[in-house]
């Protein structure tokens, strides 16, 4: 059995399956076994974002939106 035919008759189970309690638990495996992104960093980038941390900690941030008209100021070429 292939894994598109595994999928088809899994879906076909659950689909007459009505336990609710046994759906919450194929529920739990299924959320159990989601895999989150790992994204890899090089040293610089891990550096700058360490630093990022270290200066919002320490305070010295600017609100939202003076950053985004920087940004905007930025696109325009000004």
């Amino acid at each position: 059995m292939n894994a598109f035919q595994l999928k088809q008759e899994l879906i076909l189970r659950i689909s007459r399956i009505e336990d609710i309690d046994f759906l919450n638990a194929i529920k739990t495996i299924l959320d159990y076994n989601k895999k989150e992104p790992i994204i890899e960093l090089t040293a610089d980038q891990e550096e700058e974002l360490l630093y990022a941390s270290k200066e919002g900690k320490n305070g010295n941030v600017i609100p939202q939106s003076e950053m985004d008209q920087k940004v905007e100021e930025w696109l325009s070429g000004k």
